[in-house]
């Protein structure tokens, strides 16, 4: 909920194919001639296009000396890539995703999100060489080429292969989507199993030329390995059954099937690696937001709160906060039911009838004048004329601190859910507020700060934490999940 803007959903960067039957072009890594709709010019021309987009949806992080670290880093790989005549743009975005994504013609992304679970430069050029990876052998080109053989018409950015469900919410986003009425139409579209683990294999060639050690790699996929342990572990101390691979992320190649090819492939390679840049690293993810910003707006147990929009919400007890850029959804426990929270743009209306008639487009129906913790709100209740035959809607209108008009649209899977959980959605509306004092004073955002590795552990650390699972996830950003424990003394991240 960056801005509570309708916008692309996240992951959807799309651009559109270009037309044509296609012509040879040599691939840079391969050296082979293969037939593609996109040439050189036309990767270049659709990456500008779209990064503008990703900038738009994501929002980059406000801190140049991050940003100048990054894509320094970033032009050391890509000049000895098999791609160094590209102009090459590396951006780090303002998003608590662990992700990384590249677009065609040298648009390189990675995350803070990711930035706070890796522990080195070498792992995080391990990141950025993976995606060069996907840009040098033209894995979007050929992406192109197959989706326009299959009559598609959309060309999706690739990710590194996992947003995870880091916060246990599963399937959270998923059912926000589905069940959203103005959610951006589409689809995320991920790289093949070959394209994936080449990219891979790139990315280890690429740390090796830059003067890394390849097997820095298998710690990179060793670490979305433990974020999938961690993500199953919360699911199961909370009763829900662990996140699958049931979505997109089923396309790509598993993470032991990854680390299997990395290890065998970082031990071909031979020189004498010693710099892995830890120190300067950790120097330049000091004071890196951890979580949501205060931009996306921040959630703090079953609260959320907005300070540039003034407001707060607080979920039912049980219930998930799940914080989209487009929107914001509070999920019940079994998942299928939900509040869904956005605000109107500017060109539906002022006014709750004239939102109601250009939003919800209704054909018929009735409104119901109400005042939520003193704020003016609406409810209305009727149906539209659709496709499918007439369609029931029912949304609440309030207008906000700022005189924006937020919409609060209940959904479910089917009639009997929406009935359960009729009494919680209500208590969630009802529940919107402008800030207090008291809100204010919890809405402080999460920083990484570095220090001594205590005699007392991560245990000890845990305990003037404000995370929720402190001792799991100090470990988990640490890179101890699995177990083991730093050198007493040693420097080690903290979020405060």
């Amino acid at each position: 909920m960056t801005h509570l803007l309708h916008r692309l959903s996240p992951w959807l960067l799309a651009a559109t194919l270009l037309s044509g039957c296609g012509s040879a072009v040599i691939n840079p890594v391969s050296g082979q001639a293969e037939r593609s709709v996109m040439s050189e010019q036309d990767e270049v021309a659709q990456g500008a296009q779209a990064h503008q987009q990703v900038l738009q949806e994501y929002g980059v992080v406000r801190d140049a000396r991050v940003q100048t670290y990054v894509n320094n880093l970033g032009q050391r790989l890509a000049k000895l890539s098999h791609r160094n005549q590209l102009q090459w743009h590396f951006t780090v975005l303002d998003s608590p995703e662990i992700n990384a994504f590249a677009l065609p013609g040298g648009y390189v992304y990675v995350t803070r999100g990711i930035m706070a679970y890796l522990q080195t430069e070498a792992e995080l050029a391990g990141v950025m060489g993976h995606e060069i990876g996907h840009v040098t052998a033209r894995h979007g080109a050929q992406r192109a080429t197959r989706q326009q053989d299959a009559g598609l018409g959309v060309l999706a950015a690739s990710v590194l292969g996992a947003v995870l469900e880091s916060q246990g919410i599963s399937g959270a986003g998923r059912l926000a989507s589905d069940l959203s009425q103005t959610a951006a139409a589409g689809y995320v579209a991920s790289y093949g199993r070959d394209q994936e683990l080449q990219a891979d294999s790139l990315g280890a060639e690429y740390l090796a030329r830059t003067a890394f050690d390849p097997r820095n790699m298998i710690n990179v996929i060793g670490a979305l390995k433990a974020q999938e342990r961690f993500a199953a572990d919360q699911a199961r101390a909370a009763g829900r059954a662990a996140p699958s691979g049931n979505s997109w992320l089923a396309s790509h190649p598993s993470n032991d099937q990854r680390l299997q090819q990395i290890t065998q492939l970082a031990a071909q390679y031979k020189g004498n690696y010693s710099d892995e840049g830890r120190t300067r690293y950790q120097h330049i993810t000091q004071g890196l937001a951890f979580g949501e910003s205060a931009d996306q707006g921040l959630t703090r147990g079953q609260n959320f709160y907005h300070t540039d929009l003034g407001i707060a919400l607080t979920a039912p007890a049980g219930w998930q906060i799940q914080n989209e850029p487009s929107q914001l959804a509070l999920v019940n426990a079994t998942g299928d039911a939900a509040l869904m929270v956005q605000v109107a743009p500017p060109k539906a209306g002022t006014s709750h009838d004239e939102v109601i008639r250009n939003l919800l487009k209704p054909s018929q129906g009735r409104t119901e004048r109400l005042s939520i913790n003193g704020l003016p709100a609406t409810r209305f209740v009727g149906s539209r004329t659709s496709s499918q035959g007439q369609q029931a809607i029912e949304a609440t209108l309030v207008t906000g601190p700022r005189q924006s008009v937020y919409v609060f649209t209940p959904a479910a899977k089917n009639a009997a859910a929406l009935q359960q959980a009729r009494p919680s959605l209500v208590q969630a509306q009802n529940s919107f507020r402008a800030l207090t004092a008291q809100d204010r004073a919890a809405a402080k955002p999460w920083v990484i700060q570095t220090t001594s590795y205590p005699a007392g552990g991560f245990a000890q650390l845990a305990k003037r934490s404000p995370l929720p699972q402190a001792e799991a996830q100090l470990r988990l950003i640490n890179g101890f999940y699995g177990g083991g424990e730093p050198r007493p003394g040693q420097a080690v991240k903290v979020v405060e």
